[in-house]
């Protein structure tokens, strides 16, 4: 696995607008700090880090090189965070349209026991969510189990659907209740 690389800035504890005089300084402080001859701070490893930060960032024309680098690496390590996000919130989005279809069946079946299968188009207008964003709902719930289809298009829960949601079904109320509040706070 490829080691990530250092952030000299981070290393010299100093903001990138950081004047020479100022990494000096600093790389003075923390080099007696971490030096190996320090019996009771030293770190060899830590000062070789310190030592190969301040070579580059002292020197003007490197220090311009790490910077182009710098930058760039900042800007994939936020991009990268921003797609986490958006990724969990995603996760977040498909779980609750999971439990939302299985409690929209669950519910069928109850008041329903001798027909208790939705349509596509219904289920879509109960969801909120067109039949194409709901393919990888229902693929899921489909394959593991949680719902059936009858006569080829109509979708029902099944036992094991059935199970899934009693289980998980307060955390699904407290999810719905929490994004209510959130949008009533932000009004």
């Amino acid at each position: 696995m490829a080691e990530s690389p250092i952030d000299y800035y981070e290393t010299l504890q100093v903001s990138v607008n950081a004047d020479p005089d100022t990494i000096h300084r600093l790389f003075r402080i923390l080099a007696q700090r971490f030096h190996p001859d320090n019996q009771q701070t030293g770190d060899s490893e830590q000062f070789r880090k310190l030592t190969e930060a301040y070579e580059v960032l002292s020197d003007p024309t490197r220090r311009a090189a790490y910077d182009v680098h710098y930058g760039e690496q900042k800007r994939e390590r936020s991009r990268l965070l921003a797609e986490m996000v958006r990724v969990q919130t995603d996760v977040e989005f498909e779980h609750l349209a999971r439990v939302t279809i299985l409690e929209a069946l669950y519910a069928r079946r109850r008041l329903e026991p001798r027909n208790p299968g939705i349509w596509d188009g219904d289920l879509e207008e109960l969801v909120g969510r067109p039949r194409e964003q709901l393919e990888f709902t229902l693929w899921y719930l489909s394959s593991k189990r949680f719902i059936d289809r009858q006569d080829g298009s109509r979708i029902s829960i099944t036992v094991d659907g059935v199970a899934y949601f009693e289980e998980h079904c307060l955390e699904h109320r407290n999810m719905l209740r929490l994004e209510a509040h959130g949008a009533n706070s932000v009004s």
